[in-house]
């Protein structure tokens, strides 16, 4: 069994500096910790694999395709491989939970 805490990975995550932290990977599935500063930006690009978000803090947008949605704690978004995506109107620092499936990167080619 793998098993995380919240904290330990948020402490983690801003040890290493970085807006992305990847804690899980296996051949289908890869789970990461995304924290964004409130007015931040959000520079991904869209990914070769289907994504989750579990937003766990914060409030902001998310816009995906065509189709924008306001985001906060609790909420949860499916964004299908391949389709632009990204938060913004970041108000408050926004903590995100990612999951990867199949795992991240594992589609390009």
């Amino acid at each position: 069994m793998q098993a995380y805490e919240l904290t330990q990975l948020i402490s983690q995550r801003a040890d290493l500096n970085k807006p992305y932290l990847e804690f899980l990977k296996v051949p289908d599935l890869s789970v990461g910790l995304y924290v964004l500063s409130a007015g931040g930006n959000d520079l991904q690009s869209p990914h070769t694999e289907d994504e989750v978000y579990f937003v766990t803090g914060g409030r902001a947008k998310i816009k995906v395709a065509d189709e924008d949605r306001d985001v906060q704690a609790g909420s949860i978004v499916y964004v299908a491989k391949n389709v632009e995506h990204r938060f913004h109107s970041i108000e408050e620092e926004l903590t995100v939970i990612v999951f990867f499936a199949p795992a991240e990167y594992s589609s390009r080619p």
